[in-house]
Parts: C-alpha cells; structure tokens; sequence
C-alpha cells in the first residue's frame, strides 16, 4: 500500500515536472491582436494574459486588426476590467503589472489588410514594434500575432535591421488567410527571421475530444469563472463562456521551458522546422484537378483589360462561401492588362470560388480547387525558400487531433493549463 502511495506521489511530481519547465528568463514580449475585429477570442486571451502578466516583461500591446471594427480602445477596455480586480489577485500574486503601465504601452496598429505588395505606410503600432525591438537588451523580442501580420510586416520593411532582434509565434490558419499580402512579403524578403508558424496546433486547446481525462472548456466557466470578478463576468460574452482561447497557446509556449528551442514539448505545443513555404501559381482558374495544402499561399494570375489604374489598387475580388455567407478576397491590378491575387486556404475543403469586378470588361470567371489537409505538403519550385529558424506543426500523423495536424502537441497539456489557471480563478471568487 505505501509503495502504491509513493509510486502514485512519484508519477504526479514527474507529470507536474514535465507539464510546466521552468523558463530561463522572464520573456520581454510585444502582442499584436485583432481584438475586436474577426474573432472574440481575443477578449480572452487578453483575460488570461492579464492575470498571469507578472511571468512577462510585456513591451507593447498593438491593435492590428486586418478585418473587422478592432481597435485599441478595446485593450483599454479590457485593462479597465482587470484594474478592478486587481487588488483581490495582487492578495497573491504582487508583481502582476500595474493597469497604467499596460495603458501606457497600448498602440493602434493598421486597420485592414496590407495591398498585394504587403505593406502600406506607417502606423503608431508598427513604429512601437521597432522602437521595442531597438531597445538595448541581450534578450529578443518576441513578438506573438494573434491576428494579421500587418504591422509586424510594415516594421519590418521601415526598419529591416530588426529582423536580428525578433522572435515571432503566430497563430497563422484562418489568421493567414485574411493576411496572406504580409505573410507573403515577410517570407520572401525576411527568410532568416526567427518564426514559428502555427497555423493548427492552437485547435487543441480547445478541440474538446472525448477522452476521459479531459478537461471540458465548454463547461469551464461555470465551475471555475462564474461569479469570479469583473474578469468572469466579461468572459460569459464571448461564446457564451466556452473556453477557445485560440491565440493562448503563444502565451502557454512562453510560460513553459526554454523558448528558443521549439522542437521541445510544451504547454504552448511542439514544433518542427521547415525550409519551404508552399506557394502555387495559377495562371488562370482552376479545376477539380488542381489540388494545394491548406495555409498554402495561392497565387492567381489573370488576364483582363488594360486599365489607367493606380499600382497595388484593388479593382476585382474573389469570391467564396463559408457557411452560406459570401466572403470578398481584393485582387489587384499589375500592369498592361495582368491582375492578381493571393489566396490563402485555411481549411481542406473543395473549393469553389468567383472572379468579379465592378469593370464591366473584366471577365467574370468560376473555378473549383482541391484543398487537402497535410501542411506544408509537397513541394513545388515556386515555394518560398527559408532559413533554419522557421517552425511549425508537426505532420506525425499520430500527433493529430482527429484533423487537427499538431493538435495533440497542445491538447495533452490542456488539463494542466486549465487546472493552473482555475487556482486564480479561485482568487476572484474569494468573498474577502
């Protein structure tokens, strides 16, 4: 019986010691998030990053938001919540970073997506980005996306030099799709940046798999955030209090072990390198004989008529369907009559899609492409090429989460994650 008691203490210090590593230096990092804009995830993941804020040196908090109404005045919004229940966390925790400091440090970044060459002109988020990355420190800058890579690109293109002294975790996927003119010019001109690409790993932090150990993120809120502070309170508006939290594991990946080897296991997930980015091109439309990997950069060149138009205007669009809505993706004009567009894919699906233009000349085409679920997939000679320090999901098939490639990596830690953060959630359900 007792060698059953120490065996069981052994195996729960040993899960413990493996399910969070200790960080060798506290992490100096800068978020750039479409909060209020696409998806109100956001909302909570500004919610978890608050109240484990002391475990950062938080440089900057950007508003990026590449679709959508986002602005700055929603972080304020969401610091102005975490001020009133600060003094019951800071019962525990002191060094939780103080409400103005976070003010003082949140910019506005660009509203909408960058046009086809990916960048456009300055913003008070993009130039807070280089004036963090220039600070003098021996340690990086890490730079965690949680929305579209306008403003990290911009930075990038206004002062190049800082490409040494960034760090960048992405939560690529659907995030990939509304930005794929940035990603697209940081990849080609910025391959020897530090990046990882994590474009479906982030889908098993909340997958909600059936397996009996796991911690339900649907029934979260009620048994550990209801009645919880004001922080509780907010967290029922978005998916009605559904944990999904989908650009957490940025955060996770920083608060667990060494974060300059992305290969090691992690609450914030695993990952692998890879040397080629997939990029296609397609002069013209496309059949159910053309097949790409999702998160492919889909490249299409058009004919149409020769126009007086201004460079790097958006004169057609493409036009897609998800769940009955019809989405509108800008396409551009080149020069003597050649138009193009960028198309990122964030799913495997059948695609089927529409050219249109309000140019009564321009031709209105239909085409279909088969988009299959094994990221980066094949490679092709237009890829883009890269440096040895870009990562990204893993494709071991035993590591996906039904069709999440990657998902595993994250989802094994997800009661660990949730467990730890329950503990502060009991701080703001204290009466006292």
């Amino acid at each position: 019986m007792i060698r059953t008691i120490l065996y069981s203490l052994l195996f729960i210090l040993s899960f413990t010691t493996i399910a969070q590593q200790k960080v060798p230096v506290k992490p100096r990092i800068l978020i750039s998030s479409d909060i209020g804009g696409t998806d109100p995830d956001d909302n909570q993941s500004f919610t978890h990053l608050f109240m484990y804020s002391e475990q950062f040196n938080i440089e900057g908090l950007v508003s990026s938001p590449s679709f959508g109404d986002g602005n700055k005045e929603e972080i304020l919004r969401m610091i102005n919540l975490y001020e009133k229940d600060l003094p019951k966390l800071q019962k525990h925790q002191k060094r939780l970073l103080s409400p103005d400091y976070l003010r003082s440090i949140t910019k506005q970044g660009r509203h909408g997506g960058a046009p086809y060459k990916g960048y456009t002109t300055a913003t008070e988020g993009s130039e807070w980005i280089i004036k963090c990355a220039k600070k003098e420190s021996k340690e990086p800058l890490w730079i965690l996306v949680w929305g579209g890579l306008e403003d990290l690109a911009q930075a990038l293109h206004d002062s190049p030099e800082i490409q040494n002294k960034i760090r960048v975790v992405w939560i690529g996927g659907p995030n990939k799709k509304w930005s794929a003119n940035s990603y697209a010019y940081i990849v080609e001109h910025f391959p020897n940046l530090w990046f990882i690409e994590n474009n479906s790993s982030y889908y098993g932090f909340f997958s909600n798999n059936n397996e009996p150990d796991s911690v339900k993120t649907t029934d979260y809120y009620d048994k550990y955030m209801k009645n919880a502070g004001n922080l509780g309170a907010d967290f029922k508006n978005y998916y009605d209090g559904n944990v999904k939290m989908g650009d957490t594991p940025t955060l996770l990946y920083m608060m667990d072990g060494n974060p300059n080897d992305p290969t090691r296991e992690s609450w914030g997930g695993s990952y692998e390198k890879f040397t080629q980015s997939p990029r296609v091109v397609f002069n013209g439309i496309t059949t159910i004989k053309d097949t790409v990997a999702y998160c492919t950069v889909t490249e299409f060149h058009l004919k149409g008529p020769v126009k007086n138009i201004p460079a790097d205007s958006s004169c057609f669009w493409m036009e897609t369907s998800l769940k009955g809505k019809v989405q509108k993706w800008p396409g551009y004009y080149l020069s003597n009559g050649e138009y193009a567009i960028k198309y990122v894919p964030k799913q495997a699906e059948i695609l089927h899609y529409k050219f249109v233009s309000n140019m009564p000349d321009f031709p209105t085409q239909e085409g279909v492409l088969v988009v299959d679920n094994l990221w980066p997939g094949k490679k092709h000679s237009t890829d883009y090429k890269l440096g040895d320090n870009w990562y990204t999901d893993k494709a071991d098939p035993n590591l996906y989460d039904g069709k999440i490639q990657g998902g595993k990596t994250i989802l094994k830690w997800r009661k660990a994650i949730l467990m730890d953060w329950a503990k502060r959630w009991n701080w703001l359900s204290e009466n006292k």
